[in-house]
């Protein structure tokens, strides 16, 4: 199963490939978004919520650590850029957030990976422009185990109006 790279010219485009994953994820699936500060991780959640019926406004965990959402499958949108210590995200149980039936999205995810599921999405975004004048972002998505293996086709079609790597 081979990563996906995407271009992202707009802040929409960044949420419309959110969206387009959306009807691909079931209860529980991790999401790991990593990059840097305004590369784009709280807009394809935004995004991503979107195509999962939330209706709420989606905003950064920054401050608040987790954000809950409902919608088609209830989200836990959680920020752990703050956070010093592993156990501080073992505290959060997330494995128990919506009665565990949650698609969590960490930001700054990276950090914490191993403390997630084998089979996970891996999102990495960057800025084009350093200056940060321009919206445009490179993102790379790394499925990974075996539930992201059956539905690499349908990720890779669902991507293909950003796809690059093609």
């Amino acid at each position: 199963m081979e990563d996906l790279r995407c271009s992202a010219l707009t802040a929409d485009d960044t949420r419309a490939i959110g969206a387009a994953i959306a009807p691909l994820l079931r209860p529980r699936d991790a999401l790991v978004l990593t990059g840097e500060l305004g590369a784009g991780k709280t807009t394809f959640v935004q995004g991503l919520a979107a195509g999962l019926d939330v209706e709420d406004h989606v905003a950064s965990p920054t401050f608040t650590l987790i954000r809950e959402y409902t919608g088609r499958l209830p989200v836990a949108h959680v920020g752990v850029y703050r956070l010093d210590r592993l156990q501080d995200v073992v505290d959060l149980a997330l494995d128990e957030v919506a009665d565990g039936d949650a698609v969590i999205v960490v930001e700054w995810g990276d950090a914490i990976e191993e403390l997630l599921a084998d089979d996970r999405l891996r999102i990495e975004f960057t800025t084009v422009d350093p200056t940060g004048a321009d919206e445009a972002r490179s993102v790379a998505i790394h499925p990974r185990g075996r539930s992201w293996a059956e539905r690499w086709a349908a990720l890779a079609a669902a991507l293909s109006p950003w796809r690059v790597d093609r």
